[in-house]
């Protein structure tokens, strides 16, 4: 392997801003700044002037023209290749996965992945009827394309849009393929999530740095409401944080050539992508997903037999995780975050990734070894794995490989048709319960098939919700009616 075209990893910054008053917090803008100049330092160099190679993650709290290029220029950087990403949870892996591929394929020699949110002051501010004294909004501004706009109407009218609202069907289908009773499901979720918040609770960068009991987190109580069955808040990701992050990549040579200590750098052996269907109605199946699957069996192809000795697997939700360290086959024992969660450490929406780059480069200096970063987003849509190394790669690194998506789409069953007005006998598919800012149920939404093969989505009234919510039997599977009208409606037998 040449250095010239071998990628590592050199600097890492972060930043957390905790203002006392909403009008001294810092914008997206200079958080980002402020993350990158840190990266530089961490790397004992002075690199953002070198950098030909910008990639921002998608931020939602504030709009500006052009983020990259007023990025570049408060850093003094003049990048050939200067990328605003889109939305998606996995984006900063993939940025970070690219990144690596430029510099093998000697089209880059300094690169650097960033991004930041503050939506915490944003949210603070608006309650404050406070008018932030930040970068001046574009006069024309298009929101991006989110999982929202991929769905059903079906799924928009009966509130199964967003995040929180469809990863309880992947996790309600799972437990039930597993043999779980929901009360076992939820216990494996709380001492999981217990854990993470113990690794949020000693990162300094962290936006809630407690260690929280796995009763604590499972509970339903009057400050950790129900959301969407079986998520509670301490379940789910928090994005109301004010947090930034950047990494920076060189080739091995032009690293050694700033002066940068070998021990410093982390190897990037490889990375694999693979994305299911967009719109979550027209998948095959909601206990597994073949694109995680196969991304993550690619991952491990590439650690080889010593595996890995620190993983970060996207934290989102519990069931991805859950799902994850099945088919990586994980001890019990191993703690899949070296960051902390998404509910712990903090949501800042795309950006987690980056965060997590940075803790697990920081681990790999320490410890060495090989690490795994896995991101995810959507809804178990698109999902990337990079594997990463205190040591070099035993050959050049794998940096494309585009069989893993074909895997994903070979090893996928058969997808159901989806309907809006079959009617008749059926059974539950998965399922889940939607719940107001007080905690109290709205009403059940049940994925059911047909007897006649297909799907569909229907209501179920909040005084016949509790065999949805009984912990003791999962109703994955039972019989039931699917009634006609504006919307379906379902009727256990």
């Amino acid at each position: 392997m040449s250095p010239d075209t071998t990628p590592v990893l050199v600097g890492v910054g972060e930043i957390i801003d905790r203002p006392a008053d909403p009008a001294d917090g810092l914008e997206p803008l200079a958080l980002t700044e402020q993350a990158l100049r840190r990266a530089s330092a961490d790397a004992g160099a002075n690199l953002l002037a070198q950098i030909d190679a910008l990639c921002v993650v998608n931020q939602i709290t504030w709009p500006y023209v052009d983020m990259p290029a007023q990025l570049s220029d408060r850093i003094g950087a003049t990048p050939r290749h200067a990328v605003y990403g889109p939305v998606g949870g996995e984006t900063p892996v993939r940025f970070v996965h690219e990144a690596a591929s430029r510099i093998a394929r000697g089209e880059s020699q300094v690169a650097a992945i960033c991004g930041a949110e503050a939506q915490n002051t944003l949210d603070k501010a608006r309650r404050a009827s406070l008018r932030l004294p930040w970068t001046p909004k574009p006069e024309i501004y298009e929101p991006p394309l989110r999982g929202a706009d991929f769905v059903a109407a079906a799924a928009l009218n009966l509130g199964v849009f967003l995040p929180v609202t469809i990863y309880p069907f992947y996790e309600n289908a799972t437990l039930a393929r597993w043999g779980q009773t929901p009360a076992q499901a939820q216990m494996e979720s709380g001492k999981l999530w217990s854990a993470l918040s113990r690794v949020a609770a000693a990162n300094p960068n962290a936006w809630l740095p407690r260690a929280y009991a796995p009763a604590d987190i499972v509970a339903p109580s009057a400050a950790n409401r129900l959301i969407a069955w079986p998520y509670t808040k301490l379940m789910v990701a928090n994005p109301s944080v004010n947090q930034g992050a950047a990494v920076i990549l060189t080739s091995l040579a032009a690293a050694r050539a700033a002066g940068i200590a070998d021990t410093k750098c982390i190897f990037v052996h490889g990375g694999a992508a693979a994305s299911e269907p967009r719109d979550y109605l027209r998948r095959d199946t909601y206990d597994a997903s073949t694109a995680q699957d196969a991304v993550l069996h690619a991952a491990m192809c590439l650690a080889g037999q010593a595996g890995f000795a620190a993983v970060e697997l996207y934290s989102c939700f519990p069931c991805v995780p859950k799902m994850a360290r099945r088919t990586l086959s994980l001890a019990p024992e191993m703690v899949p975050t070296v960051t902390g969660g998404l509910t712990f450490f903090g949501a800042p929406l795309n950006n987690y990734m980056t965060h997590a780059t940075c803790a697990m480069v920081r681990r790999l200096r320490q410890t060495g070894g090989t690490g795994l970063l896995y991101g995810q987003g959507e809804f178990v849509t698109k999902h990337h794995a990079l594997v990463v190394s205190a040591e070099a790669p035993a050959r050049a690194a794998i940096l494309d490989d585009p069989s893993v998506q074909d895997a994903a789409d070979s090893a996928r069953g058969p997808v159901p048709l989806f309907s809006t007005s079959e009617t008749g006998p059926g059974c539950v598919e998965s399922f889940t319960v939607i719940y107001d800012r007080e905690g109290a149920p709205s009403h059940g939404v049940v994925i059911a098939r047909t007897d006649t093969g297909l799907r569909v989505l229907a209501r179920l009234p909040p005084e016949h919700i509790d065999i949805l919510t009984d912990l003791s039997v999962s109703p994955i599977g039972m019989a039931g009616h699917i009634h006609a009208g504006d919307i379906l409606t379902w009727e256990f037998q």
